[in-house]
């Protein structure tokens, strides 16, 4: 489920630099660190019992395989995403894979004008990885590493041993399973007892650890995959309300109505035509069970990094 990796100018091995206009995303795992900077809205993220509202110009830093979601508050959230494959970094900092952070909000560790120049350092990465000016690669890389040691020594963090990252990567791949698990029967009738019986684990346990990862209860999950692809199939359009109700595993139309009421404040009918007016104009947009997002061509992330620098003019 490597969904985020989905952008329009991959360049430099280990290096992703674009922006993502996203309505949701559901829990998920990469390996990649990834900073965002909140440049249009605000976005509610979570990471297991940690919730966090970013604002507009605030930034939130994940370490690798660090489950997180997104959500929306009103109006589309913009940012602008810098993934770093620890390989890129690994060959003169090992320890990158074992870093694991306290905290996640640059804002609340870095002095106000460390914030500045950590705005000015990503501005000036972006504008070289899109121009691709001679040599271009060394800086982005170079000044990647700079960001990543101004990051790492400012937020508190531990490193894990051996055991301790073998341990994340067991209980990482056990939480791709069952989203994958997820993913293969909601439209049927689900129970978490099925997969607890493939992994040979208690129900106990893999109740706990279900909410320990997705700070949800397992079928509160599976209701946001079921509603996340009726979303898709309302907006692909020619498709009528109880087919698309039934395809997505609701028991009854009472509960995939409700469902919709609940979430988004309006029937499914209503929900179909307000995605009929929506004009869109960005370079591709990305609708599956686990996200909504636009990503933008080379050409268009430039008209708005221009646009934002001037938004964000940063004084040093």
């Amino acid at each position: 489920m490597k969904e985020m990796e989905i952008i329009q100018h991959p360049q430099i091995d280990g290096l992703h630099i674009f922006f993502d206009t996203v309505d949701y995303r559901t829990p998920h795992i990469h390996g990649e660190i990834e900073l965002i900077w909140i440049l249009q809205g605000s976005l509610e993220v979570q990471s297991g019992s940690m919730r966090y509202l970013a604002c507009c110009g605030e930034m939130v830093l994940f370490h690798s395989n660090q489950t997180h979601e997104f959500h929306k508050l009103q109006e589309s959230c913009t940012f602008l995403c810098i993934q770093v494959a620890p390989k890129l970094i690994k060959g003169i900092f090992p320890a990158i894979e074992h870093i694991r952070l306290r905290g996640f909000c640059p804002a609340a560790f870095l002095s106000p004008q460390a914030y500045r120049e950590t705005q000015y350092q990503i501005l000036q990465i972006m504008r070289q990885y899109l121009q691709r000016t001679p040599c271009y690669e060394l800086f982005c890389v170079g000044q990647i590493c700079l960001l990543l040691h101004r990051l790492f020594t400012a937020i508190p963090h531990q490193m894990l041993t051996v055991e301790e990252n073998a341990e994340r990567e067991r209980r990482n791949a056990r939480l791709m399973r069952l989203l994958k698990f997820v993913d293969q029967n909601y439209m049927h009738k689900i129970r978490l007892s099925d997969f607890a019986q493939t992994e040979n684990l208690s129900m106990s346990y893999l109740s706990h650890f279900v909410k320990d990862t997705l700070n949800q209860s397992f079928q509160d999950y599976v209701a946001t995959v079921r509603f996340n692809a009726a979303c898709k199939m309302i907006a692909g359009g020619e498709r009528k309300m109880l087919d698309i109700c039934m395809e997505c595993g609701f028991s009854d139309y009472r509960y995939f109505s409700r469902a919709f009421q609940q979430r988004v404040g309006v029937t499914p009918e209503v929900y179909s035509k307000q995605q009929e007016n929506l004009i869109v104009e960005e370079t591709k947009i990305h609708h599956s069970l686990h996200s909504l997002e636009r990503f933008y061509s080379r050409e268009k992330s430039l008209e708005l990094l221009n646009r934002f620098e001037k938004e964000y003019r940063i004084i040093l």
